[in-house]
């Protein structure tokens, strides 16, 4: 299917020429300069406006490039992930261009864009906070860029995902801290729009609902460092709970900066547990006890379903990646 003339003149009104000139950049047509077929191809792109015929030409014009977008690379979990698909990509002779969305949906749609038009072959992606709908990624899906969701995943059906075992790791937090015999519990989870955090939020407090009902559990959701600290050091005006639980490894981060400004001792005075990737968890002493979310070894699971799908393989799959309790000595 063709372009139809009001395209074509919407087209050309943005840019500034004649319609003829767009119907002939758009052809590849040698009378028109390599500068404005890249303008007019780039916004027709930009726009959703290519057929068929135009998003196949795009396709085969595609580089070898490989698209990933986070929230921030200001994360070990994430800056574990890149690592391990760049490592991957280099042995299958792709490349890999990195952006951050910042939490922004805003910024989130700018580098999409911006990645589509550095016409990358497949785009990697855990969503921002502000993320629901999904058009944007099935558009790229139907222009035949593959789009893979990691770790902050669409909760909707027709996408590849590959997550962690998200259930599981809150599960085996909290039968740890029951099995310790914490009766008094500080769980603080991340920002509860997130599938990830509402995940293990009902799981761990499922998981104490039936097992443990006589417990005093709190929540709250704090999300990053400075809001943990806060929470923390809010709590232990009134009480020092038992054991705390961090969802993740922004979270221990801001407890532990709390647990040193009180001048509390662990495990003796409070008991401490995340989910983490493996590094932060090792940089206290003791060493805080966890359980494996690791973000490496979801980096290459998420190639391997990337591979897959521009080898023509296009049968939709979510990978889970299962969770280990790691011992330290803070629970």
């Amino acid at each position: 299917m063709g372009f139809q003339q009001n395209t074509l003149k919407k087209l050309s009104e943005i840019l500034g020429i004649s319609i003829s000139t767009v119907s002939r950049a758009l052809k590849d047509h040698p009378d028109i300069s390599a500068k404005t077929k890249e303008r007019v191809k780039e916004l027709a792109a930009t726009l959703d406006y290519e057929p068929n015929n135009f998003a196949v030409q795009l396709r085969t014009q595609q580089s070898n490039v490989l698209g990933i977008l986070v929230p921030t690379i200001r994360n070990y979990f994430y800056d574990f992930f890149i690592s391990a698909v760049e490592e991957e990509a280099v042995k299958h002779g792709y490349s890999i261009m990195i952006m951050q969305s910042l939490d922004k949906l805003s910024l989130e749609i700018s580098n999409i864009n911006v990645l589509r038009r550095n016409k990358i072959l497949g785009l990697f992606v855990s969503i921002s906070i502000e993320t629901e709908d999904m058009t944007p990624f099935r558009k790229l899906q139907e222009s035949g860029i593959p789009v893979v969701f990691f770790d902050r995943v669409a909760e909707v059906s027709g996408f590849r995902k590959v997550c962690l075992a998200d259930e599981k790791a809150a599960q085996i937090a909290a039968k740890s801290i029951i099995e310790k015999g914490k009766k008094n519990v500080l769980a603080l989870f991340g920002h509860p729009h997130l599938s990830i955090t509402k995940l293990r939020y009902a799981s761990f407090k499922n998981y104490f609902d039936i097992h443990a009902r006589d417990s005093k559990v709190t929540y709250f959701f704090p999300e990053q460092v400075e809001a943990s600290r806060e929470v923390c050091l809010d709590v232990f005006k009134t009480e020092i709970p038992d054991a705390v639980f961090c969802m993740g490894d922004m979270i221990l981060m801001g407890v532990m900066h709390a647990v040193h400004e009180a001048k509390l001792k662990v495990p003796e005075d409070i008991s401490i547990i995340g989910i983490s990737n493996g590094l932060i968890p090792t940089l206290y002493d003791p060493k805080i006890t966890y359980v494996e979310t690791s973000g490496f070894k979801l980096g290459k699971l998420a190639f391997k379903q990337m591979y897959a799908s521009l080898k023509g393989f296009n049968e939709i799959e979510e990978v889970i990646l299962d969770s280990v309790l790691v011992e330290g000595g803070s629970l």
